[in-house]
This record gives C-alpha cells, structure tokens and sequence, in this order.
C-alpha cells in the first residue's frame, strides 16, 4: 500500500506541477486579454490597450516559463537531467521576456505616433515624427536583443570564466572591432543623425542619382526608395549625410512643373495661354495656384514655348503636365497644324537689292550626294 501511494505520488506530483503552471498560465493571460478589451473599449481614443494585446502570447510564455523555472526540481522529473532543464528553462525564460519587452516598446511607440498623427494635420511633421520613432523602436530591440543574447550566455560556466580574459583583452578587440565596422557605424550614426535631423522621412519624395522615387523604408544602416516604375533602390544611409540629392517634401509638397513646347515662329501664342487656362480648369490635379505661358527661346527654325503649372504634390505635378502636354499638341494639331515644327524646304525671299539690280540668283538644288550646290548668279 505505501508502494502504491508512493507512486501515485511520484505521478501526481509532475501533473499538479506542470499542469497547474499550464492552467494559471492560461488563466492570467485570459484575465489580462479581458481587462486590455475592457480598457480599450473606454478609451478607444487611444489605441494602447489594443495594441498591448499583441504582448499576450510572450507574457504567457514568460509566466509559464517563470513558474517551471521555480518548481522543476519538486517535480523531480528527470532528476539526472535537471541542470540541462534548469539551463533551457533559463534560456527559454530570457528570451520570452525580451521578446514581451519588445512588444512593449513597439506597443508603446506605435500608440505614440497615432496619437500624433491624430492630433496634427501636417503631413512632413508627421512623416517625421513616423520616421524617428521607426527608428527608435529598432534601436530598443536592438538594446534588449543584445543584452537578451549577452545574458544567455553569461548562464554558461564556460563563458563566466572566461569573462575575465575577455575584459581584459576589450581594449584591443574595440580597436579592431572599430576598423572592421567602421563603416557599419557609420551607417549607424548615419541613420541617427536622419531620424534626428530631420534630412529626410519616411514618404518624402526624391531624386537619388537621376531616378525620381518615394523613400519606402529607412533602417539604422540602410534606406530603400521605391520608384515610379515599382523597383526598389537600396542604398546605405550614409550616402544622404555625405552626397547631395534632391528632396521634393523638404520644406511643403506643393511644387511648380514646367512643360515645354517647341513651335514655329507664326503659333499662336496667345490663343496657347488661353488652351492652357482651359486645360488646366478642366484637369482634377491642377491646385488653382498658378499657371502662365511664355516664349523663353528662340532658334532659326522654332521658338520655345515654357508652360507653368502647379500641383499640391509631386505626383499631381506629373498628372498635370503630362495632361498640359498631350492635350496642348492635340489641339495644336487638330487647329493650328501650321504652328507645328516643319522644316523649311521653299525657295529664300530675296534681299531688296538682288531684285533690283535684275540678278536673280537660281534656287539651291540637291544633288544625288546629298550635298546642296550654291545658287549661281550672272551669265556664267
């Protein structure tokens, strides 16, 4: 009888344990997922609460792993095995709390720049504020990431001795880890100084080396724009603290685009100021600012004609003069066809004095080369 009550009590005693951690595990995080629903209907103004719901898998975990960690060696399941259990309950205990630390952080960021975007109305501000906060977050899951990795390793004996020596050789491995990564930290401290600096944010519109793109994605060491055509340029951040490039947002995203045209001499320039103002009245993407039309070149066989349009952004810009553009030389070609570019094949008007004196020089002719013969005059 003491044999079967001894060994109901080593079967029971496991189940008690790991079931019980099991069942309270399970029992918190329901309870907390109910008090995060309740809170997050009251204050549906501020998205926190929803967002803390993400945490309730890596809470679980850490609770579990926290309450095994704690009562193992009374459930004396593989008694020759414990040290291995202990040191993976550890790990495992380690490496959940990181990871509830990070959802945290994420969580907290994220309702943070909500409540911003919220509350402000200016679209660069707020690709700003997106943009350092993108960047912080990754900052901080760095952090804990490391310190989460450094601690994992520190519950090796091996790597405790071994401590020492390390510290003592830090001097010369920083040295070489600095000219190793130097240009890694670079790109680091790069990505700092545009979050912080304010160079350029997530959205912003740019030319990078002749291409036209939206910046899509900014990291601690690189910086991706998407393109018009969908391609995505990756580039290291250091290139926008060390190189020159054109931002389009910087400083509002309202823009002036040109469009030019290049006509003969007899188009109609004023009837093509008052085509455009039709033009422009009749296209969505014109923001009403301003507009204007001028002749600003002139060469032996055309003038060139720049229209002026304005957009609130860079891809109303575009809609907008590629509409100015197409309908302008429709309307050139379906009315004014002679305003249109030609080349000049009739006979040159003569100066007053050739006609006067009664020499008449012949017309050019072509020959089979290609090459024109000068007109000759007189008898001969």
């Amino acid at each position: 009888m003491a044999v079967t009550v001894e060994g109901m009590e080593n079967v029971l005693r496991p189940l008690i344990i790991v079931g019980g951690s099991l069942v309270l595990t399970l029992l918190v995080g329901w309870t907390v997922d109910l008090l995060l629903r309740r809170a997050d209907r009251r204050h549906h103004e501020t998205p926190l609460w929803g967002l803390l719901r993400r945490c309730r898998l890596p809470l679980q975990l850490v609770l579990c792993a926290a309450l095994l960690r704690g009562s193992y060696r009374q459930a004396e399941i593989a008694v020759e095995h414990s040290v291995g259990i202990g040191r993976t309950l550890t790990l495992l205990l380690i490496g959940s709390t990181a990871w509830l630390l990070v959802r945290i952080a994420a969580a907290i960021v994220e309702s943070s720049y909500a409540r911003y975007a919220n509350a402000h109305r200016d679209p660069a501000r707020v690709r700003r504020v997106r943009t350092q906060v993108t960047l912080i977050q990754r900052v901080v899951s760095a952090v804990v990431g490391v310190v989460a990795i450094a601690s994992m390793l520190l519950t090796f004996p091996a790597m405790r001795a071994a401590g020492a020596s390390l510290l003592a050789s830090a001097g010369i491995l920083g040295i070489v880890a600095g000219v190793a990564a130097q240009s890694t930290l670079a790109n680091i401290f790069a990505g700092l100084q545009i979050a912080f600096g304010d160079m350029v944010r997530l959205g912003d519109t740019v030319v990078v080396d002749g291409e036209w793109g939206t910046v899509d994605e900014i990291t601690l060491t690189f910086l991706t724009v998407r393109t018009w055509d969908e391609r995505r340029i990756t580039m290291p951040v250091s290139y926008f603290t060390s190189q020159a490039f054109e931002n389009w947002s910087r400083g509002g995203v309202q823009m002036t685009g040109t469009v030019f045209f290049h006509v003969d001499h007899s188009a109609p320039v004023e009837e093509m100021r008052d085509k455009l103002r039709d033009i422009l009245r009749e296209c969505p993407a014109w923001d009403g600012r301003d507009y204007g039309l001028a002749v600003t070149d002139a060469t032996p066989s055309t003038i060139e004609v720049r229209a002026l349009v304005t957009a609130k952004d860079a891809d109303d810009i575009w809609t907008v003069r590629v509409t100015v553009r197409e309908q302008m030389i429709r309307w050139l070609t379906a009315h004014h066809p002679y305003a249109l570019p030609r080349v000049n094949t009739a006979d040159a008007v003569l100066p007053p004095d050739a006609t006067r004196n009664g020499s008449v020089p012949r017309p050019a002719r072509a020959t089979r080369g290609g090459v024109v013969e000068p007109p000759r005059t007189g008898r001969g």
